[in-house]
């Protein structure tokens, strides 16, 4: 049993919900619950913890709707999943007030959506402590959304029954069954007239976004049968929250609109829902009060504004957390459409008629009948004294307004495919493809043209995030130009770009000449050079044979080993940063020619060591004493032994003494390539060495030539 009123209430178990059919659960219509507030000793109105029917929302409101709750209300309610109480929560009780209320208009707090509940507590009392009378008639209003589009019951939702339903054994005037309000008009009035007949929706400058109209989020258009009420035309945008939970899924939104839509007609008795758009966390933008979202339609949202405005309110409570981007995204599609409509850029001011003579939340007095500049995208605390629609969602409203107005925000080109940077001039063979990032949402945006020398070469959809074109020999400029839904543009920094098809060339083909280190039998010491020119820009040089390595543009040589006694291609490709290539691949062979192979002249002693190539090699301290080899080739080398007590000799090359060699060493050293020779094309040659005969240290030990054919 429950306390309603005057009355008692009694709840009894409803009857299961009948089956749709094709598996799906019965629709469940929305209903409205009032519970009477009892007054203590202390000048408190309370209702104790009380079990009730299914609701997802709640709000209080008293007798009157002019009058104004000078005090605090709070509700706890208990999860219909959980069983737990939630904390104490405030309700938020400076709503905008009628100007000209019926009789039958009540006062009332914003409602407050808690997802499905069967219990509440609620208490209103004096902000300063004083017991003096708070308003009559205070009731918490409980709001069961039920189930009643053919995707709720599609989806199941159907299958949460109410518990129990309220059956009326109170007095008629304060009975705790479902209500139906009379529905007088919610708008305040103003020196500027609505229209009592349908005018013509004019064209909009933008396109109409998604809108999920009122009979597909299942408005019960049978509790507010008056004809809608209509403005000259929209010149701004009023921006809300209508409070409660952020936690709520984005598949219960529809639910949460006809909570409020019930809320505003059967609690505050107003003739329908007061806003004209309500939008959610996901974006999804809903049909608020009747008469067509292409009209002017007069509201209930804005008190002394609603004669000349529209609202958007945005599901939740932005106070400390601001909106996602898909709801800003559908706030400023929604309101750069209805401006639109009308010539007005959202980024600029209109003149407001005042229609009372009131305060807003910055302290600015407002004087009925007088004009004053608003941002065609205002917050409701610009036009009254509330703190809707939060600080978070105030504070992104600059951002609204720029998405709103264009031109597109933050376009920035972000990477080029098919074409390689050098210094600040991208390269490539023709085609060239072009990414980018822009902060306006992409449902704000009409196209991107890629611009090729400041003309359009490609246009792709406002979606789209890339775009290619195949660009003609030649130095151009390359950029993606934005095109808002308002037809501002902007446009990207432009990229230099040079197409060309021209491949590098090799000046001096890869060659291999011999270098002095250690030789062995298995890797005789080279050095691999060549030049590369390109008509525009050289990148790189890749090694891609006997081994691999990779060269920048200005590198010509590089020291590698070789394997003796077997021919090798050398094979290099060059690479220009348009992509273009070249590749030269001659092949070469190192020889090693054992002292034995030399012809020689004077005394010479065999010397055998695993130090040495082959295990043996020549020793000589006679003066004059000669080793003498003739091969064919291009770069020829001598390998000897060093040490302390080693002398000099002599080195002839093709009969002419080319160089004296002194191979004394602080330390023994094996298999020396010492002295080497290099001509640029091979030829046959004679390489002759001569012992000096040095004072005191007169030996030389050699153990052959290399040459590479």
């Amino acid at each position: 049993m429950v306390l309603g009123g005057a009355g008692v209430v009694s709840y009894a178990v409803a009857s299961p919900a009948h089956d749709s059919g094709g598996g799906g659960r019965a629709k469940r219509p929305v209903k409205v619950y009032d519970l009477a507030l009892k007054g203590t000793t202390n000048g408190r109105r309370e209702l104790p913890r009380t079990d009730t029917a299914q609701f997802s929302m709640l709000g209080v409101s008293w007798t009157g709707g002019a009058k104004r709750l000078d005090g605090k209300a709070q509700v706890r309610t208990r999860s219909r999943e959980t069983g737990d109480w939630s904390a104490w929560r405030d309700l938020e009780v400076n709503v905008d007030p009628l100007e000209h209320p019926d009789a039958e208009v009540r006062g009332a707090s914003e409602p407050l959506w808690v997802g499905p509940s069967d219990g509440v507590q609620a208490q209103v009392v004096h902000k300063d402590g004083s017991t003096g009378p708070l308003p009559k008639g205070l009731e918490v209003n409980l709001v069961d959304p039920g189930v009643v589009t053919a995707a709720e019951v599609k989806s199941g939702a159907g299958d949460a029954h109410p518990a129990a339903f309220a059956e009326d054994t109170a007095s008629p005037s304060e009975s705790a069954s479902p209500s139906v309000s009379p529905s007088p008009s919610a708008s305040p009035s103003s020196s500027v007239s609505p229209s009592p007949t349908t005018p013509s929706a004019p064209p909009s400058t933008v396109p109409e976004p998604p809108i999920t109209s009122r009979a597909d989020w299942g408005a019960d258009e049978s509790i507010s049968p008056e004809a809608p009420e209509y403005n000259a035309d929209v010149k701004a945008v009023f921006v809300h929250h209508t409070d409660g939970s952020n936690d709520y899924s984005c598949a219960d939104s529809a639910s949460i609109v006809r909570s409020i839509y019930a809320y505003h007609v059967q609690v505050n008795g107003w003739k329908d829902i007061g806003y004209n758009f309500l939008v959610d966390k996901c974006g999804t933008v809903f049909e608020g009060r009747k008469g067509g979202v292409d009209l002017p339609v007069l509201g209930a949202h804005t008190y002394g504004w609603n004669r000349e405005s529209a609202g958007i309110a945005v599901l939740g409570d932005y106070t400390t957390t601001g909106a996602t981007d898909a709801a800003l995204t559908s706030i400023a599609r929604v309101a750069a459409w209805k401006l639109g409509q009308y010539g007005l850029d959202p980024d600029g001011t209109s003149q407001l008629t005042a229609g009372a003579t009131q305060t807003n939340y910055f302290s600015t007095n407002f004087t009925a009948g007088s004009a004053y500049t608003f941002q065609r995208i205002s917050g409701h605390r610009d036009g009254y004294n509330t703190e809707c629609p939060g600080g978070s969602l105030y504070d992104q409203l600059p951002t609204i307004r720029a998405w709103a107005a264009g031109p597109v925000q933050g376009l920035k080109v972000t990477s080029v495919d098919d074409a390689a940077l050098s210094g600040s001039t991208y390269y490539t063979k023709g085609a060239v493809t072009l990414h980018w990032t822009a902060t306006t949402p992409a449902s704000l945006i009409s196209k991107f043209e890629l611009l090729v020398d400041g003309e359009p070469a490609t246009s792709v959809s406002g979606d789209a995030t890339s775009a290619g074109a195949t660009l003609a020999p030649g130095t151009h400029t390359v950029a993606v130009r934005a095109v808002h839904q308002s037809g501002k543009t902007t446009t990207s920094d432009a990229l230099n770009v040079v197409a060309e098809t021209t491949a590098p060339t090799f000046t001096t083909t890869p060659k291999l000449s011999l270098r002095t280190g250690t030789v062995t039998t298995g890797a005789v010491p080279v050095t691999l050079g060549w030049k590369v020119t390109d008509n525009t820009a050289l990148r790189k040089v890749d090694l891609l044979s006997p081994t691999t390595a990779t060269f920048g543009p200005t590198t010509t040589s590089s020291n590698r080993t070789a394997a003796s006694g077997t021919a090798a291609t050398w094979s290099m490709r060059a690479y220009d940063y348009a992509g273009n290539y070249r590749t030269s691949s001659p092949s070469y062979t190192p020889v090693i020619l054992q002292e034995t192979s030399a012809t020689k002249s004077g005394s010479w002693t065999t010397r055998s060591s695993t130090s040495y190539l082959g295990g043996k090699s020549y020793s000589s301290g006679s003066k004059g004493a000669a080793l003498t080899w003739t091969f064919t080739g291009r770069s020829a080398a001598w390998v000897v032994s060093r040490a302390s007590t080693s002398g000099q000799a002599y080195v002839y090359v093709d009969g002419t003494k080319t160089a004296t060699i002194d191979l004394k060493s602080t330390s023994t050293q094996y298999r020396q390539a010492i002295w080497t020779k290099t001509w640029s094309s091979s030829a046959k040659h004679t390489v002759k060495i001569v012992v000096v005969g040095t004072s005191g240290r007169p030996t030389i030990t050699t153990d052959g030539l290399v040459y590479i054919k």
